[in-house]
């Protein structure tokens, strides 16, 4: 009994090309491509994958295996698609840093930062807890499983060896930033409005009371007071956010 061992290379260079995009785009992930997880991890979560679409996928792919330099440019053709993919997913989440660095201003603690266990960078503290509440939230609702689903249909966006447009990537990215930060500034809004009332009452009440020391009890009212509201409209914040990462994961899906 013979094999047929002839279509293992092409088998192998698909392989490959399906692991760039997935890999690519799992560096980027939400959840999955933060600075703190194991690149160990990472690599499994990506083969595992991989092994996966492979099969869906596998017709789509006309390795020409005679040409070193044409397999490396598919290659990385699949490379900037899973970029472009993860990119999209983790600007999303951008959304939740931009509202808790306006919330912390407003609330007095602009200044407190800590490091951010997602990027392993500094960062403002109420802005850290959001990210990772929203992260919290998006493997709780099985929201991560759209970022998936996006990739396995993004072969009918990006087919293999077909050209990337470059306008609508420019597009997509600037629609991208401006959406996460409409949204950052739209769950802080109400921040926004505390902030601009409290600090008039204050200004109001060191003019009636010039001898008082209005910074000391300013300070530590406006703390308690963001809190309040924190703890009163999080749930509503963070349904707004799982909302918008939704929308934004199905507007990468072609309609059926």
């Amino acid at each position: 009994m013979r094999l047929d061992v002839t279509l293992l290379p092409a088998l192998a260079a698909a392989f490959m090309l399906v692991f760039a995009r997935v890999g690519a785009m799992v560096m980027l992930m939400p959840g999955l491509g933060e600075t703190n997880i194991p690149v160990r991890i990472k690599l499994a979560i990506a083969l595992l994958l991989a092994l996966i679409l492979l099969p869906l996928h596998r017709s789509a792919y006309q390795v020409d295996m005679t040409s070193l330099s044409g397999l490396l440019v598919l290659m990385l053709h699949e490379i900037v698609i899973g970029i472009i993919l993860g990119a999209t997913a983790r600007v999303t989440l951008s959304a939740l840093q931009v509202a808790g660095s306006v919330i912390a201003q407003q609330m007095g603690l602009g200044f407190v930062t800590s490091v951010d266990p997602t990027q392993g960078q500094q960062g403002v503290l109420v802005g850290n807890f959001l990210t990772m509440l929203g992260i919290t939230m998006l493997f709780a609702t099985d929201s991560h499983h759209l970022v998936i689903s996006a990739l396995t249909d993004s072969y009918r966006i990006f087919a293999p060896g077909e050209t990337v447009a470059s306008g609508d990537i420019a597009s997509l990215a600037t629609l991208a930033f401006a959406s996460a930060f409409k949204i950052g500034l739209q769950l802080s809004a109400p921040f926004l409005v505390f902030g601009l009332v409290f600090n008039i009452g204050l200004g109001v009440l060191a003019r009636l009371m010039p001898q008082m020391q209005v910074f000391f009890v300013g300070a530590p009212l406006s703390i308690l007071a963001g809190f309040l509201i924190l703890a009163v409209i999080l749930a509503a914040m963070m349904g707004t956010f799982l909302d918008y990462f939704i929308g934004v994961m199905h507007d990468m899906m072609p309609l059926n």
